[in-house]
C-alpha cells in the first residue's frame, strides 16, 4: 500500500510516483501528513508493525534543520525515513518508534538547497553529510532515484562530501553517477553469526562483497561499518573470518582508500522493549546487569559493553584490520 500527502503531488517526483503506482494497480490512499498515517492493517501490534514495514508513504520534508551526525559526518541529509529490513538490533526501532513505515521525500531540490547553505556556512571547511541516519538509502533508491541525484550534486560541490551505508547490494543504478570521488560508499558487514541471527531481509555477505567490488571499480572511495560488534561465543574467530574473507575478495583497487568504522552493540530500555515485542524469538542478548550504562546527550543513555569487553573487541578488531588491511584507516570505535 502507498500513502500520499496531498502536497507531494505538487512536485514532479510526487506526480511521477502517483502515476506509476496507479498504473501498476497498487492501492493508493491519501494522508494529511507523513507523520500521521492511519489505516495500516493488522489485528495485533506485531502484524501492524510488519505491514507498516511494507508500507510506503510519499511526502514532503518540511523541517529543513538537519540533525548533527557525529562521529560520521557534520549533518544528516534527510532523503528518507524508515527501512524495509528487519535487523533486530537496529536503532530505528526507537528512532521511528510508532512510525516504522517507509517515508520518501519528493522535495529533493529544497533538501539539496539547504545542504548547500550548510556548506556555505562552514567555508572553507569541508562539510560531510550522512545519508543513512534514518534509512538504508539503497533499499529505496529504485523508488525515487534521490540518492543518485544527491551523489551528483555533491560531486559538483568543492567543499561538500556525502557518506552513506547499506546492507543491500542493489548498486547498479549508481555505478555511472558523476560522483567525482566526493561520496564514500560504505557497506555494513558483520560476522556470519550476526547476519544469520539478527539481519533478516538484507542482502547476504557475498552479495554485499560483490557490490563493494563494483563500487570500487566505479571509482568510489569505499568503507565498511562493522556494526554492531557483538559478543557471542567464538566472536574472535567469527570477526577474524569476516575480515579474512573481506581481504580475500577485495581487489587492491578496492583496498587503496579504505575506511573502517567500529561500533559496539548498544541498546536503550525503550529499544529493548520494542525489540522484544516485535521479534519475540530473538536471540539478541540485552541483559542490563551485564552492561555498562553510558550517558548521552539530553540526559539519556544506552547500555554498552563493560570496559573489559569493549576494550577486547576494539583491540582484536584493530589488530586484525592492521594485519589484513595495512593501508586502511580506522575512523573511530564507539
Amino acid at each position: 500500500m502507498v500513502f500520499f500527502e496531498p502536497g507531494a503531488l505538487e512536485y514532479p517526483l510526487g506526480k511521477e510516483l502517483y502515476a506509476r503506482y496507479e498504473q501498476e494497480g497498487i492501492p493508493i490512499k491519501m494522508t494529511t501528513s507523513h507523520n500521521q498515517v492511519r489505516g495500516i492493517p493488522g489485528e495485533t501490534d506485531t502484524e501492524q508493525y510488519r505491514n507498516a514495514k511494507r508500507t510506503l508513504v510519499v511526502g514532503v520534508r518540511k523541517t529543513m534543520k538537519f540533525e548533527q551526525s557525529k562521529p560520521s559526518a557534520e549533518y544528516a541529509i534527510p532523503l528518507a525515513t524508515g527501512c524495509a529490513a528487519h535487523c533486530h538490533y537496529c536503532y530505528l526501532n526507537t528512532n521511528v518508534g510508532t512510525k516504522p513505515y517507509i517515508r520518501v521525500y519528493v522535495n529533493t531540490d529544497e533538501i539539496l538547497a539547504q545542504a548547500q547553505k550548510y556548506i556555505k556556512e562552514r567555508e572553507p571547511e569541508i562539510t560531510r553529510f550522512e545519508a543513512a541516519c534514518t534509512s538504508d538509502p539503497i533499499g529505496i533508491e529504485h523508488i525515487t532515484g534521490n540518492l543518485k541525484r544527491t551523489i551528483e550534486f555533491m560531486g559538483e560541490q568543492p567543499l561538500g562530501r556525502l557518506r552513506f551505508v547499506t546492507k543491500f547490494h542493489h548498486v547498479d543504478s549508481l555505478l555511472d553517477a558523476k560522483h567525482n570521488k566526493h561520496t564514500r560508499f560504505r557497506f555494513s558487514m558483520n560476522a556470519d553469526y550476526v547476519i544469520k541471527n539478527f539481519e533478516p531481509g538484507t542482502s547476504t555477505f557475498e552479495q554485499r562483497i560483490e557490490a563493494a567490488e563494483k563500487v570500487a571499480r566505479a571509482g568510489y572511495p569505499l568503507g565498511f561499518i562493522l556494526a554492531p560488534l557483538y559478543w557471542f561465543e567464538g566472536w574472535q574467530e567469527g570477526y577474524t573470518d569476516l575480515l579474512e574473507r573481506l581481504s580475500s575478495k577485495l581487489s587492491d583497487e578496492a583496498k587503496s582508500d579504505l575506511t573502517f568504522e567500529l561500533i559496539q552493540h548498544r541498546f536503550t530500555k525503550i529499544a529493548k522493549s520494542l525489540i522484544l515485542a516485535r521479534y519475540p524469538k530473538t536471540k539478541l542478548e540485552m541483559n542490563e546487569e551485564e552492561r555498562k550504562y553510558k550517558w548521552g546527550k539530553y540526559g539519556k543513555g544506552k547500555y554498552v559493553y563493560p570496559d573489559l569487553k569493549a576494550h577486547a573487541l576494539k583491540a582484536h578488531m584493530e589488530k586484525e584490520i592492521q594485519r589484513l588491511f595495512p593501508m586502511a584507516r580506522i575512523e573511530y570505535f564507539t
